[in-house]
Parts: C-alpha cells; structure tokens; sequence
C-alpha cells in the first residue's frame, strides 16, 4: 500500500480507535475472490449475448484492512481514487482464529474464524500484500 492510501486509511481509522489502541497492519484486501474459471464463463457468456461486441469481467471490490493490537476494521475502498469510502465491519481480535495460508499464483488468501461463530470470512491478499498477510498471519493462531 502506498503513502497516500495509508495515511488515508489512518485518518479514517483514526475516528474509530479506543484511547491506547494502535495501528499494526494495513492493507488492500478483497473479501471473496472470483475464481478463474468463473470470470471466464462469464466473459465468454457475456460475449456470446452480446454477439460478440462485448465481454464483461467480474472484478471484486477491492476493501482496506487495519488491524489494531485489539480489533481488525474492514473499510470499502474507492475504486478510482485512493480514500476509503466506508466503514463495513469491525472484528474484535480476541479469540480469533485462521486457516491454513492458501497460495495462489497471483494471491493469497485464509479464512479467519471465531469459535462462537460457525461462519468465517475469507481475506484475500494481492501479490504485493504477502508481508501484510505474514504479519496478520502470525499473530492469528491456526485453528485447530
């Protein structure tokens, strides 16, 4: 994540943070992938309707993740300029587990869990955002 994006995201997570809570990791996430296969079944359909004079992709919203030493906050990013656009959730970190790290060509994801919820929500990393993940990944245990 660039200067800009950070500094940006800082100020927005800067409102939300309890007194002695700090920053440790931020980064560009997306919260569910889009599979190969799918984006080009897609394309191909979308082709096929349009007689060929166009194909459209499915592009995942791409969201800003601060972890604090106490939460994780989950922000919409701006597609076209660098601020973050909303505040989508916050996760307490206390009791929070994670999946095995899945590497993919061109990511990387994990599922984070918490014990009293059967649901877990799958983060996926970009390529640029594998010292983020290692960061978050190891402060995360592995569920077990």
């Amino acid at each position: 994540m660039n200067a800009k994006r950070r500094r940006l995201l800082l100020a927005a997570v800067d409102t939300v943070l309890e007194p002695e809570e700090r920053v440790e990791v931020t980064s560009i996430v997306n919260l569910s992938s889009v599979s190969v296969r799918r984006t080009a079944a897609f394309a191909a359909a979308s082709a096929i309707m349009s007689g060929g004079g166009m194909a459209v992709v499915p592009v995942p919203v791409p969201m800003y993740l601060a972890m604090t030493d106490r939460r994780i906050f989950v922000f919409r990013a701006n597609p076209t300029f660098a601020r973050p656009e909303e505040h989508l959730m916050t996760i307490p970190r206390a009791g929070l587990v994670r999946s095995e790290i899945k590497e993919r060509l061109l990511n990387s994801s994990f599922v984070v869990s918490s014990p009293d919820n059967e649901q877990g929500l799958k983060i996926v990393f970009p390529l640029a955002g594998r010292k983020e993940r290692n960061a978050i990944a190891a402060v995360l245990p592995l569920a077990g």
